[in-house]
């Protein structure tokens, strides 16, 4: 039994340490435990669904909850990002973030736009040369079809939230390393916990990769309605690949036609609850 003080200053000393690691190696590596991240399998009930049968989002709020992230040292703490109330705030906390070898290759975070409270979040894979210039996702060629195939389906970008699952530019627009994925995935976790959305519109493999955390490709997942922890994920190409491939726009514009269809319907098993809140947030809020 200690006496004189002597586990404060034990806990002072420990402060001082932890602070001076920090200090010397930067933002620590914070890995997912496989645990407590059960996702489903996407090819689980969602093969061979009927119009009348679209799974649909769960009505309940909060629909997901980021899984728990730990480390590696005993005491170690969460980090104080994981208790942000606002995307601002989660923003304010993580664009300095040095945790791999991106952040400090970079131009900009670019962390996401649009609608902070979307019923549709749109993840790609990482930032471009002209997302790192302006620090925004989506601005670049791609982003520019992106805003149309948007637009085809009664959508403005300001009706929904984009972002991806980097938000630093790996150099020249290399596939993200699986180190780099995991790194920076808590960070998308928290985005959608604050906006908890009803749908994700995945753009390509590789982001639909790394949230089920599985590999995929592109033909085993476009083309149905995935659900994901209270969600329901649509995939389909990035843009980028159909500026290189323009004869595979006619099955993103299933997708598309897919997305909205099932947003159309989840707007119609809500239009019994009368609405007075807008039209930006007004459904979510009658759910």
């Amino acid at each position: 039994m200690t006496t004189g003080g002597q586990p404060s200053r034990l806990l002072a000393q420990l402060q001082q340490w932890i602070q001076l690691r920090r200090s010397v190696v930067g933002e620590r590596l914070y890995v997912e435990p496989a645990a407590s991240r059960p996702f489903p399998s996407p090819m689980a009930g969602s093969q061979g669904t009927s119009e009348q049968e679209l799974p649909l989002p769960s009505p309940q709020r909060p629909r997901f909850h980021m899984p728990a992230i730990g480390g590696e040292d005993l005491f170690a703490m969460g980090p104080p990002w994981l208790q942000s109330q606002s995307l601002s705030e989660l923003y304010a906390l993580i664009h300095t973030c040095t945790a791999c070898s991106l952040g400090l290759q970079r131009t900009n975070f670019v962390f996401g736009s649009g609608n902070p409270r979307a019923e549709i979040v749109v993840i790609g894979e990482a930032p471009g040369a002209e997302e790192d210039a302006r620090g925004e996702p989506f601005v670049g060629a791609a982003g520019q079809l992106l805003t149309r195939m948007l637009q085809a389906i009664q959508l403005r970008r300001e009706d929904v939230y984009i972002c991806n699952v980097l938000k630093c530019r790996p150099p020249n627009n290399r596939r993200p390393t699986p180190q780099e994925i995991s790194t920076c995935r808590p960070y998308l976790w928290k985005q959608l916990e604050l906006i908890q959305p009803a749908f994700l519109l995945v753009l390509g493999a590789t982001a639909a990769t790394a949230l089920l955390e599985k590999e995929y490709k592109i033909a085993e997942l476009r083309g149905r309605p995935i659900p994901f922890h209270g969600m329901v994920m649509v995939v389909t190409y990035h843009p980028a690949a159909l500026l290189r491939n323009p004869q595979w726009k006619s099955l993103a514009w299933q997708d598309l036609q897919l997305l909205r269809r099932l947003y159309d319907a989840y707007v119609d098993r809500a239009s019994c609850h009368p609405c007075t809140h807008g039209s930006s947030g007004g459904l979510r809020d009658c759910l």
